[in-house]
């Protein structure tokens, strides 16, 4: 979609589709408030009315989106309302909209800017690369929205292609996560890193198994060996040639597939496990946003991908594992292996000596039942770093909460045979699952984030996602580093 901002009056340009987003209580123009009385839309937040003006006003037909009250206002009420306004297009079968706002809004022109474009970018994703027939209203798609600025069009401007880049970095990792585990085994997703790197100029290594067995990554190795697909190692480098910058690397999760191994899953929880890779997925949707931005800034992204199948070469229950670090891991159930495959991501990380370690996985079901799917559980050793992940995700909209990493949860991990064992019960297993993966990072700042409750979603709750991926971690991680790079 081609997102513009003009400066131009909203009602005198002509347009078959004009969205007016307004603040509560807050005066509509003189030509709108003789179609509605204002008992009908009052602005309060996710109202909506589609007017038909029949030559009143310059557009075939005007939206009125509710914003709620300045003092709860946020960027994400943007984001929100801009989707809202891509979608009721798309249903329209409008081909292009223009978009304006009624109120003061005290916030920054830039974030404007950048909250309506990622909203419009995002409302229109629809992933139908499957379907093997499109009917009339599948296949159209809306062409573009023109922001219209009554003031600060320069600002809005710089916003909005911001607000673009980053969602095609979140359009990138829906993308990847979408794609069915057939098509995107450890390999292909080797091959889709290498691509990203030549599109991007990113400098790009995967590790086959035989470099694995040579490096001695045991993990991932240990929990890919049961399936046809080999496992793969990735790593992605944005800004190698700054010397003297600090190194942030990011790691994530690329189980492309979880049956969960010899501790097999029930079906029903099998389904959609394809979005176990979705903290690599936000790894590459956010190097993606780091490129196209040129952030002055050396970013690391590293993938263990593999696959866990069970078969009669797969890891059992009682084996222990040598991990890359030479730690070793008892193994008491086989469906928490992304934690393992991470052990492997997390120590490699240390020979960047990075300023902070961020690592992103669907790690577990504990984080769900926690949170459900309105926030990102947070866990690290670096109060500084979380703090700074906190302000990013209020900016970004993706929230994070912060849970303990007490030294006792770390007890709760011992083995009797092993340095550690791979679960530590029901209790506090998301925690739990955290402390096992901060035995890997040495004394580099880390902070861990479960998306397991927002990765995915069944039935979205923001108008900006869809049934199934929604790239979670790409807006948060782009705030982020933006905030390094500042």
């Amino acid at each position: 979609m081609e997102i513009v901002v003009t400066s131009a009056d909203l009602l005198r340009e002509p347009s078959d589709l004009a969205v007016l987003a307004c603040l509560e209580h807050t005066p509509l123009p003189a030509e709108l408030a003789t179609l509605i009385e204002g008992a009908d839309f009052s602005g309060k937040a996710r109202q909506q009315r589609l007017l038909y003006p029949r030559g009143m006003v310059a557009p075939k037909r005007v939206l009125l989106l509710g914003l709620g009250t300045a003092e709860k206002l946020t960027a994400d009420s943007l984001r929100q309302a801009a989707a809202t306004a891509t979608r009721q297009a798309q249903e329209l079968q409008v081909d292009r909209l223009s978009v304006g706002l009624n109120g003061d809004l005290a916030l920054a022109p830039t974030l404007i800017g950048q909250a309506l474009a990622e909203g419009l970018a995002l409302g229109a994703y629809r992933f139908q690369r499957y379907r093997s027939e499109l009917s009339a209203e599948q296949k159209f798609a809306v062409a573009g929205a023109t922001i219209v600025a009554t003031a600060n069009a320069e600002a809005l401007q710089a916003g909005a292609t911001i607000g673009q880049t980053i969602a095609r970095g979140v359009t990138y990792a829906r993308d990847l996560v979408n794609t069915p585990p057939n098509d995107l085994p450890p390999a292909a997703l080797g091959e889709a890193a290498i691509a990203m790197g030549q599109r991007l100029g990113l400098t790009v290594t995967v590790l086959d198994k035989a470099q694995l067995i040579a490096g001695g990554f045991g993990g991932v190795l240990a929990v890919g060996q049961g399936s046809a697909n080999e496992p793969r190692f990735i790593v992605m480098e944005y800004g190698t040639a700054r010397e003297g910058t600090a190194t942030i690397c990011l790691v994530g999760k690329g189980l492309t597939f979880d049956s969960g191994g010899l501790s097999i899953k029930p079906a029903d929880a099998m389904t959609t496990m394809k979005s176990d890779m979705s903290g690599a997925a936000a790894v590459f949707g956010t190097l993606q946003v780091v490129a196209e931005l040129q952030l002055p800034l050396h970013v690391v992204g590293i993938v263990p991908a593999a696959e866990n199948m069970p078969s009669s070469t797969a890891f059992r229950p009682d084996d222990v594992i040598t991990t890359l670090s030479g730690k070793t891991v008892e193994v008491i159930n086989t469906d928490a292996e992304g934690r393992i495959v991470l052990a492997d991501g997390l120590h490699y990380a240390q020979r960047y000596r990075p300023a902070a370690i961020i690592e992103l996985s669907t790690l577990t079901g504990a984080i769900v039942i926690a949170l459900g799917a309105h926030a990102i559980g947070m866990m690290g050793t670096s109060q500084e770093l979380a703090d700074r992940i906190s302000r990013a995700g209020e900016a970004s909209g993706e929230r994070v909460w912060q849970l303990p990493l007490w030294d006792e949860y770390r007890e709760m991990i011992k083995s009797e045979i092993a340095d550690m064992k791979n679960i530590g019960g029901r209790p506090a297993g998301s925690i739990t699952a955290a402390a096992f993966l901060a035995n890997f990072v040495g004394d580099y700042p880390f902070v861990h984030l479960d998306i397991a409750g927002t990765a995915f979603a069944e039935k979205p709750t923001k108008p900006y996602d869809t049934p199934g991926a929604t790239g979670v971690g790409v807006r948060l991680l782009s705030a982020l580093l933006r905030s390094y790079a500042e």
